[in-house]
């Protein structure tokens, strides 16, 4: 039974667009109901026609001039009363004013004084708010009255609860006696607790000002109380609150019992701070601070940390942080306009502080060199422009000392690129300027400025079978050193010119291993490079590095990373790739791989202390991967030294992975002569042991709360 109360004169109202657009599709139905087959009308006839079904979650603006005139609809097995005074409603009962909605058992309905009395399985839906429980008395309309026994879920946080009772002042405040109070998502079942909750004495409900006030509070985890909170706040949306955030206590064999109580304070949307401070028992108060902001153009972060008396040191401690990303618009036209500015800013006190406080918040010191670095960045889509400071500190252990880095002071980088010349011609340019500056007593060689330039220009013929890639390189590097070499010269250049051939075919056949289809294929390599001997050995070395011996330097033209050291080569690389490819999907399934150096002219050009490269056959390098199964990986990369019929160095790995959330993985490694070590790591659910499998939210999101997960490593040194 269905009963409209008029409460007052309502306005006439207009189709909007809209509506005229719905109505016109309405009136349209009909004609294309009949032309449709006559089959497909019999069986629309056994089924159900589509109705449309409220939402609860769904939320209306409603102006508070207009909520006044609202009509009152009213529904239930039996509808009686008197008109204009009360009205009774039993038997799913409901009743609806705008963005209001109650059901319950049985429902009193008084019109002069716009009340509304419920009992038996109420429910209360305001504005996607939803309250539930046995009484309700409620002004509808001024949303003024009480609730007793209910349970709440407040749709803007998330937050579900119940209480004693809830005494609604008006449509956006109520105060919520002995009441409960969590966010963690509800799952089914009458027995169901949260882990995380806060008890209250009393808890106040702002919706205007978008927060929530609890008294005489305890935050509870796994139903055992934690933390006393005399009074709290907390935002009810995601908008930003300041206040202070949960306090952490730890104990530590040297700092003593730490007590933190960081306060954070939103400044603005895009501004934010916290502030950290924390009382050692041993060692002082200590006050951190971070600093956030985000802008158009740019956007960083700034730490710092201030100790003033240091009680096991005696003196005061502090550090700082900064790191920035940004856009300088200059007001030239297109991409000529825009500088990039990044900086990254790391500074301490002194040499013990990465090990005093290598927890701490407002910087990350696990390590004991500090880089300080400013880039200005510039380009187009062929070339790019870098200038750069870095500064590095160097935090020295008397058991341990480490030789310090290069400042570089500045650096200026200039890259040129360009494809598809002439005749199919790639070319491409490169200048380095940069000055060296360190320490001379600790590095042993002057410091220097140094300007290297490199030129390549290549072309390259491509097949679906084969490819063939000529190049030629020229280095040039200039020197200028702040005190003479052991030849009294202050100045040096160099000048490298290197030609490379890369060439390569591909074989295709249809194969079958295991019952599967494959696409198998074979992949031989050749790379020849030649650079001319340049005595570089009165050089002194600033940034080079001798590359690794792996599949990716193998087919490289120079020997050496960095640019103070350029390899004479006269030197073949041959080798050969094969790959199943599953003939359904493409997927690869299994590569195998091989390749080696042939030398022809021994090696001159070595590091500081190295020694000439004579051996004519390099070591062989076996690699092999294999995804046979979605879930489990296998890989293995072995340096074989064919003269001592001995592997130099080893890696096998395995890695299972079934699903999101759980992977196991093992590796052995083996460097014979300096290290041998085994390497595993994990992370898996724990309630997957007692069956509880969580559902599937997808990755990055976990599998529901009350999960636990097991993360670890170990490495085992043999």
């Amino acid at each position: 039974m269905h009963h409209l109360i008029r409460r007052a004169p309502r306005a006439r109202f207009a189709l909007t667009p809209v509506a005229l657009v719905a109505c016109a599709l309405l009136q349209a139905l009909p004609a294309h109901a009949q032309a449709t087959a006559e089959p497909a009308r019999a069986q629309a006839q056994d089924e159900p026609s589509p109705q449309l079904k409220p939402s609860p979650m769904l939320r209306e603006t409603i102006p508070e001039p207009d909520r006044s005139q609202l009509p009152t609809f009213v529904t239930g097995d039996r509808i009686s009363g008197r008109t204009d005074l009360e009205t009774v409603i039993e038997g799913g009962a409901v009743l609806r004013r705008g963005d209001t909605v109650i059901r319950a058992d049985r429902l009193e309905y008084y019109q002069p004084d716009d009340l509304a009395k419920a009992r038996g399985n109420v429910r209360i839906n305001r504005a996607g708010d939803l309250f539930e429980g046995p009484l309700l008395e409620l002004k509808v309309d001024s949303f003024e009255g009480f609730f007793n026994e209910p349970t709440y879920h407040f749709l803007r946080p998330g937050a579900y609860g119940e209480a004693d009772r809830v005494d609604f002042i008006d449509d956006k405040r109520a105060i919520i006696r002995n009441a409960t109070y969590t966010t963690c998502k509800r799952q089914p079942g009458p027995s169901w607790m949260p882990d995380w909750i806060l008890r209250a004495a009393s808890l106040r409900i702002d919706n205007e000002e978008e927060v929530g006030q609890a008294t005489g509070a305890v935050l509870r985890f796994m139903n055992v109380p934690i933390l006393p909170v005399p009074s709290i706040s907390f935002p009810l949306s995601e908008k930003r609150k300041s206040g202070f955030l949960p306090p952490t206590i730890g104990i530590d064999n040297v700092n003593g019992v730490e007590l933190m109580l960081p306060y954070y304070w939103n400044i603005a949307p895009n501004r934010d701070a916290t502030f950290y401070p924390a009382l050692m028992t041993k060692r002082g108060v200590d006050l951190a601070g971070e600093f956030r902001y985000l802008e158009n153009d740019y956007n960083g972060v700034s730490r710092a940390s201030f100790m003033p008396v240091d009680s096991l040191r005696d003196h005061k401690r502090w550090s700082y942080g900064l790191k920035h990303n940004g856009t300088l618009r200059t007001g030239l036209p297109g991409s000529l306009g825009a500088v990039g500015l990044n900086l990254n800013m790391n500074r301490v006190s002194d040499d013990n502080y990465w090990r005093d406080f290598s927890r701490e918040n407002s910087l990350s010191l696990t390590q004991r060199l500090l880089a300080s670095e400013g880039v200005l960045s510039w380009g187009g889509a062929d070339y790019s422009v870098q200038a750069r400071a870095l500064k590095w500190q160097t935090l020295q252990d008397a058991s341990s000392p480490i030789l310090p880095p290069y400042d570089r002071l500045p650096q200026v980088i200039g890259r040129y690129a360009r494809s598809n010349l002439p005749a199919g011609l790639d070319l491409a340019a490169e200048a380095d300027f940069t000055r060296f500056n360190a320490d001379r007593t600790l590095t042993g060689q002057p410091n220097a400025r140094r300007a290297y330039t490199l030129a390549q220009l290549s072309r390259s013929w491509r097949t679906p079978g084969w490819f063939v890639t000529p190049k030629v390189q020229l280095h040039a590097t200039q020197y200028q050193f702040d005190a003479p070499l052991v030849n009294g010269e202050r100045s040096a250049s160099r000048t490298v010119p290197t030609v490379s051939l890369d060439s390569g075919l591909v074989f295709e056949r249809d194969a079958s291993f295991f019952g599967r289809n494959f696409r198998q294929t074979l992949e031989p390599r050749a790379f020849y490079v030649y650079t001319p001997y340049r005595d570089q050995s009165l050089l002194p070395n600033y940034d080079s590095a001798a590359n690794d011996f792996n599949f990716a330097t193998i087919y490289t033209e120079n020997a050496f990373g960095g640019h103070d050291r350029i390899s004479d080569n006269n030197l073949l690389t041959v080798g050969a790739t094969t790959r199943l490819l599953d003939a359904d999907t493409g997927a690869e399934a299994a590569q195998f791989g091989v390749a080696q150096r042939f030398r022809f002219k021994d090696q001159l050009v070595t590091l500081p202390g190295g020694a000439p490269v004579s051996e004519r056959l390099s070591d062989v390098l076996f690699g092999a991967s294999i995804n046979w199964m979605p879930s489990w990986n296998f890989d293995t990369t072995v340096q074989y030294n064919p003269k001592t019929r001995r592997s130099i160095r080893s890696t096998v790995g395995g890695r299972y992975s079934p699903g999101n959330y759980r992977v196991v993985s093992a590796a052995y490694r083996l460097q014979r002569g300096f290290s041998e070590q085994i390497d595993i790591g994990w992370q898996w659910p724990l309630n997957d042991l007692w069956g509880d499998k969580g559902l599937n939210l997808g990755p990055g999101r976990g599998e529901g709360e009350g999960r636990w997960y097991s993360v670890g490593r170990l490495n085992f040194s043999l």
